[in-house]
């Protein structure tokens, strides 16, 4: 899976993004992640990409053509458009389902904003998807896209190295992931649940979906809503 990162800052993206899991499917060729610059596209001859906008208003505007020359850059390159994400608040808000759908993408092109934002008409002819992190504001898009980045790249066969830690975290069926324990089996006069140290696989699979619920019902309740469990569960928690 590729993806196409337009940024003002590509240093930030490019060390973001080239260490730990991330990185080491860069190097197998599972993944490829290239920060294209969007200055490069300007045709300012002082690299400026941004203007006030027209109206008046507090801060600057990033202007369309560089914008524009930068993702056309990379659609001529690969040969057709591929989906195209703007990182804003104005988007909804990021999930992990979104993370798998995107994940069946061959390429995926990151668009990341700065100052009052990017001059609508821009976003109009290249966006497919906006998307949000979350309801706050950040500097730049930057961020977001590595966010993205990382989650959907997770979900892409083989950077996992055990496949099933994707199927099995937090927010898989839109319940939190069940409590995890290593050794020492007792530290601080805490010990770890007897029923893990069993051997009983199928209890040990029941215990740590009732975990999963029960976590999920204390910490995050509004996930519940959309939980997928069975009529017996249901019936159990109340739900």
């Amino acid at each position: 899976m590729n993806f196409h990162i337009l940024t003002l800052f590509p240093e930030m993206v490019e060390q973001g993004l080239h260490t730990s899991i991330i990185g080491r499917a860069v190097e197998k060729g599972l993944l490829s992640i290239e920060a294209v610059n969007i200055r490069d596209y300007t045709l300012d001859k002082h690299k400026k990409v941004d203007d006030y906008p027209y109206g008046g208003g507090a801060g600057m505007v990033m202007q369309a053509q560089p914008v524009y020359d930068a993702w056309k850059s990379v659609v001529d390159r690969i040969g057709y458009k591929p989906r195209t994400i703007y990182l804003t608040p104005q988007g909804p808000t990021f999930t992990q389902p979104m993370a798998k759908e995107y994940a069946k993408e061959e390429d995926l092109i990151l668009l990341c904003g700065h100052y009052e934002g990017i001059d609508e008409r821009v976003l109009e002819e290249i966006v497919t998807d906006y998307v949000s992190i979350g309801d706050y504001v950040l500097t730049g898009g930057e961020l977001a896209a590595m966010v993205l980045t990382d989650a959907i790249s997770r979900m892409v066969p083989g950077v996992l190295s055990n496949q099933e830690s994707g199927s099995t975290e937090s927010f898989e069926g839109n319940l939190l992931e069940y409590p995890q324990y290593s050794r020492p089996e007792e530290w601080n006069g805490k010990k770890v649940p007897a029923i893990l140290l069993s051997g009983d696989h199928a209890k040990v699979d029941a215990w740590r979906r009732e975990q999963s619920i029960l976590r999920t019902i204390e910490r995050r309740p509004d996930l519940m809503e959309r939980a997928e469990l069975t009529a017996k569960e249901k019936k159990k928690y109340g739900v």
